[in-house]
């Protein structure tokens, strides 16, 4: 980006993040609550739907004190009918000054709940001295619909939004105007984050106008290489939630970020590729496993495709971070040992993954896999079917999401970054009259960069 281009930008990105975090604190005043006085407001975002099922629902919500935090969680509108679900397992209930994190389970498939967050105020001075000083409740009744077969089959998809807030909260937008079912955010929401305080700026307090947008509409994460680093990015599952361990076999107990989910006729396979860079890289000191990582969700897989409710839905959707295909022989496939570097590849890092294409390829090609949703590559592509990687045949498509880039609208390289497909995107995925249809909206423009369409599985 050019220097000129750069200060403007990040003038009105200062102005807006102004404007944002004033809405959010003026949005938060209203919180009911018998909260001792003085003490400010304890609930300090909106709810964040995350990791939905058929069953169960995740919710997550900024706390500013110390808490105990709870859902109230009906089918009527009023929440006459609500039971209370508080943070936590099944011994203690999760205290933190921070994160809530509440899984509802036992839920009915493709059924609308109506809920509320609360939170008590906790002081804690030792194992047997302890109280609640006080407790809020958010004025607000959200709502979501669970996931099932008689869902409504309607997803997007966002990518490598890289804490920008700009495309973010344009993305965010376009979403509200589309009304999809749920969102799959697909890799790269971090950069490098360090604290948990960065975390939950990203996902629970971003500096966008519409500060619930994840409080009716659930959202899936596929993570990328960059939700991996910093010291609070390798346990990522403290903002965004893992599912419940009664919820995943006891193999799959650390494969909390992968998901199939059946949506209307679609079902949703969610991959996680790691990272972008191999173990004996010496960047990383030995400290990252993502080649044991790709093995076990190769069985998990493997598994989750034989799934009833995944093997019978006419359409197969996978979505993984780093592209699984790449027709350009100067990428680096990410398995050029140890290191990364050789000089036929125009990166030191993998620009697509061959490794998981070997494993999660033909597993994808014998389900009948329709099309995989990738990104980090910062540029939107469709790669239609074709042979993969090592000649055999591809009969699923690519489609690779555009990246971050939002150049001002003055600056004579905004055509060349058209041209290249550097701008932010929108995956929108619907089944109508038996087909699916996926468009590519792009963020820049506000146009329709591209159009597909799909057949059911198993039709010619």
């Amino acid at each position: 980006m050019k220097r000129r281009t750069f200060i403007k930008t990040s003038a009105l990105l200062a102005a807006s993040a102004a404007g944002s975090r004033a809405l959010n604190a003026a949005a938060m005043q209203h919180v009911a609550s018998d909260t001792p006085q003085g003490a400010g407001s304890l609930i300090v975002s909106a709810p964040m739907l995350q990791n939905f099922a058929a069953t169960s629902m995740g919710v997550v919500f900024a706390v500013s004190a110390l808490a105990n935090g709870y859902v109230l969680v009906g089918q009527r509108p009023d929440l006459s009918d609500a039971r209370k679900v508080l943070c936590g397992g099944y011994r203690v209930t999760d205290i933190d000054d921070r994160v809530i994190r509440v899984r509802l389970t036992g839920l009915k498939p493709a059924t609308r709940y109506y809920y509320r967050i609360g939170a008590d105020r906790i002081s804690y001075e030792g194992g047997y001295k302890m109280n609640i000083l006080g407790n809020e409740e958010d004025p607000q009744i959200y709502s979501f619909t669970t996931a099932g077969e008689k869902a409504e089959a309607h997803f997007c998809v966002i990518n490598d939004t890289h804490v920008q807030w700009g495309p973010f909260g344009r993305a965010v937008e376009k979403i509200a105007s589309l009304a999809p079912a749920f969102v799959v955010w697909n890799g790269d929401a971090s950069n490098v984050e360090e604290s948990v305080e960065a975390q939950m700026r990203i996902f629970l307090t971003p500096e966008i106008a519409r500060r619930d947008y994840a409080a009716c509409t659930p959202y899936l994460f596929c993570p990328g290489n960059h939700d991996s680093r910093g010291m609070a990015n390798r346990h990522l599952e403290r903002v965004w939630m893992f599912r419940q361990a009664e919820e995943r076999l006891p193999r799959d107990w650390d494969l909390g970020r992968n998901f199939a989910v059946r949506q209307g006729d679609v079902a949703v396979i969610g991959l996680d590729t790691a990272e972008d860079k191999l173990d004996s890289n010496p960047l990383f000191a030995g400290l990252f496993a993502s080649a044991a990582y790709r093995e076990a969700q190769t069985l998990w897989l493997r598994d989750a495709l034989q799934r009833d409710e995944i093997r019978t839905a006419p359409f197969l959707v996978a979505v993984c971070h780093i592209p699984l295909f790449d027709a350009d022989p100067a990428h680096n496939p990410g398995d050029v040992a140890p290191a990364d570097k050789d000089p036929r590849y125009s990166t030191d890092y993998a620009l697509w993954q061959r490794t998981c294409a070997r494993m999660w390829g033909p597993l994808l090609e014998e389900a009948g896999c329709q099309i995989v949703i990738a990104a980090h590559q910062h540029r939107f592509r469709y790669d239609a079917p074709g042979e993969d990687c090592d000649g055999r045949p591809r009969s699923w498509a690519q489609i690779v999401g555009g990246g971050p880039d939002l150049p001002s609208g003055d600056e004579d390289a905004d055509g060349a970054a058209l041209d290249q497909g550097k701008f932010p995107t929108v995956i929108e995925g619907q089944v109508n009259r038996r087909r699916l249809k996926i468009v590519v909206h792009n963020l820049r423009t506000g146009q329709v960069q591209g159009s597909y369409s799909f057949k059911p599985r198993g039709k010619s």
